[in-house]
């Protein structure tokens, strides 16, 4: 059985995990298994930069980003030290973050310098307060659900896990997570409603 690109074998505890695999064969040079994890991963990792960044031709720079550095790098990842999936999703949340505050410096700089007008300057100003307070909203009540819809929705939305990865990573049904994870949603709804 396979789940999310980590095969189970109902009579052993060791889930073979198929992205490691693909990385050390990335690792010896192999071209076939970089475009195998590719095709596999390109669409959860593409979907966690457009989330981080909101700009697609960007999230689409980024992505490339992200191959490159895996096919240049995958000499680095050790399955001893964790799953493939989680090593590939990290860099790409490292890139995509560090791709927005490359932006937000150049933004900065800019400003600093007087190369916008004013009325750019206003609305880049207003729209990171905006973006800020949003955020600062979202932890608030992020904070004021129990702990486990808490987990539920901080590893999907900011982990870029699926249900049934959480449901692996938490050792819960996918039931369980799927009801966690609406539940949480609808007492965020109700406690943005709130604070606003």
């Amino acid at each position: 059985m396979v789940i999310d690109n980590v095969e189970v074998d109902e009579h052993s505890d060791d889930p073979v995990d198929h992205v490691a695999e693909l990385l050390l064969r990335i690792a010896e040079g192999d071209q076939r298994a970089f475009a195998e994890l590719y095709d596999m991963l390109s669409g959860r990792v593409f979907g966690l930069i457009l989330r981080v960044l909101v700009d697609r031709s960007h999230s689409e720079e980024v992505l490339q980003e992200v191959f490159l550095e895996i096919w240049q790098s995958a000499r680095r990842f050790s399955p001893k030290k964790g799953q493939g999936r989680t090593w590939v999703l990290t860099m790409t949340h490292r890139r995509a973050v560090d791709r927005v505050r490359s932006a937000q410096a150049s933004t900065d700089r800019d400003v600093r310098v007087g190369f916008r007008d004013l009325d750019v300057a206003f609305d880049a100003v207003s729209e990171d307060v905006e973006l800020r307070w949003e955020g600062r909203r979202v932890v608030e009540a992020l904070r004021q659900l129990p702990e486990i819809q808490r987990e539920a929705l901080t590893l999907a939305y900011y982990g870029g896990y699926s249900q049934s990865e959480i449901a692996a990573l938490t050792g819960a049904p996918l039931g369980t997570i799927k009801t966690r994870m609406r539940d949480g949603l609808s007492r965020l709804r109700t406690t943005m409603g709130a604070l606003a």
